[in-house]
């Protein structure tokens, strides 16, 4: 296990305290708490969809546009009342049509925070789609998980290295937050899984400033890199977490927060940490192993009353 790192601000209980969540009035309405727009979901993962678009609303959202596979969207809608639900032509190959990005063009511009990639198939499709949609996000708080941050890979990797491929990177003109796992980071950036997990916080802030973006590389300490080379880190949870749909969970909570008014990497910070305790508090009721992804976000309206008292 990577040991703390002496420039990175430790996600206490203590510095969450002092970095409070923005709060609605009492009179404020839906649009007020935050409008976020979810692109996410295949025919073999449509629940990776409703974990990630039930854990914003659970975060305090106000609004949910969820778009997801034509194939699928009706019985997504059925299952998440709360949400308008958009269907996306879909691919040979699972993924979302390029023609999707107009659709979703318009709809963004509406939204506060946008979370594209939850359970998206179809690789080169998913990174044709980002590509297209990203200018249209311009002014939105953009997160990118899973299948989404395929466009950042290198056009080749030859062999795996012990440092970063010597090539031209995409690099976003605004900064979007990235929630790679190590493994998702080695592929991104040409590294080796070991290399990453070795020194996870000088890659977040080498990849952080190469891309222009928030990295938080997840894992039981997980890395949160500000392209200014900022860190932030956490330690907590437990191995319950390691379980499918948990980075569902936890790209959809980050995106509920982004959407109330939190800049990235707050949300991030504050996304992280609610997972974890979430997983702790499932942990006490049903055992270190055995409790589901979709119970994670639960959880989170409790934690926030303790973590964030009005």
């Amino acid at each position: 296990m990577p040991s703390s790192h002496r420039d990175a601000i430790d996600i206490s209980l203590r510095t969450l305290r002092e970095w409070p969540l923005p709060m609605p009035t009492f009179d404020s309405d839906k649009e007020v708490r935050g409008h976020v727009l979810i692109v996410a979901g295949s025919r073999e993962m449509p629940g990776a969809a409703l974990l990630a678009a039930t854990a914003a609303l659970r975060a305090g959202a106000g609004k949910l546009t969820l778009a997801t596979a034509a194939g699928t969207a009706t019985h997504v809608a059925a299952a998440l009342p709360e949400a308008r639900v958009i269907a996306l032509a879909e691919t040979a190959g699972g993924g979302f049509s390029i023609e999707a990005a107009r659709k979703l063009g318009e709809l963004a511009h509406r939204a506060d925070a946008v979370l594209i990639g939850p359970g998206m198939q179809d690789e080169a499709a998913s990174a044709e789609l980002v590509r297209a949609l990203l200018p249209r996000c311009a002014g939105r708080k953009v997160i990118l998980d899973a299948g989404a941050m395929e466009l950042l890979r290198p056009p080749a990797e030859p062999h795996l290295l012990a440092e970063p491929v010597d090539s031209e990177h995409f690099r976003f003109s605004e900064p979007v937050l990235l929630t790679p796992h190590a493994g998702e980071l080695a592929h991104l950036c040409g590294l080796s899984r070991q290399a990453v997990q070795a020194e996870p916080h000088s890659v977040a802030q080498r990849c952080a400033a190469r891309w222009n973006a928030v990295v938080a590389l997840k894992g039981p300490l997980t890395v949160i890199a500000a392209p200014d080379g900022q860190l932030w880190e956490h330690m907590g949870g437990n191995i319950g977490l390691a379980i499918s749909g948990s980075g569902d969970a936890l790209a959809g909570i980050i995106a509920g927060l982004a959407a109330r008014g939190c800049v990235l990497e707050q949300a991030a910070a504050w996304g992280v940490a609610l997972h974890a305790a979430a997983g702790e508090q499932l942990a006490l009721r049903y055992g270190i192993l055995g409790y589901l992804a979709r119970e994670i976000s639960a959880e989170v309206p409790a934690l926030l009353r303790t973590l964030a008292p009005a």
